[in-house]
């Protein structure tokens, strides 16, 4: 036998609340989680930073090794991921790869975060 101890309250109509704003879309939501997923890593954050903090926010892979403390293969690890994320442009010259910011891409994380999961009352 089971026994309810929750105490049932009548809410005098439908018991759920309408939508007063767009929800992000399941392709959106899946997009968005690789993207912080790709940034939710102490590493590719400082790549990034790094690579901001270059002139022209570009970067040789050989400039990015050392400051982290990681071997050449893992840090190129780190940037393929921020590569395929959206994040991070790669250009090959020679021998080395160089790594660009992509205008605008952490904006657009920060604009899907403000749209989508602010109360359409706060915004």
């Amino acid at each position: 036998m089971t026994v309810n101890l929750l105490p049932v309250v009548a809410t005098g109509g439908a018991c759920c609340t309408p939508l007063t704003s767009d929800a992000i879309t399941e392709d959106d939501a899946a997009r968005l989680a690789r993207t912080l997923k790709a940034l939710a890593d102490p590493a590719r954050l400082r790549l990034l930073s790094l690579i901001a903090a270059h002139e022209g926010a570009e970067a040789c892979v050989c400039d990015l090794t050392e400051p982290v403390g990681l071997s050449q293969p893992t840090v190129s690890h780190h940037l393929k991921q921020l590569v395929e994320a959206g994040l991070v442009t790669r250009d090959k010259r020679g021998v080395w790869a160089y790594y660009s910011l992509v205008p605008g891409a952490l904006e657009q994380v920060t604009q899907h975060l403000t749209a989508h999961l602010t109360p359409a009352s706060a915004a």
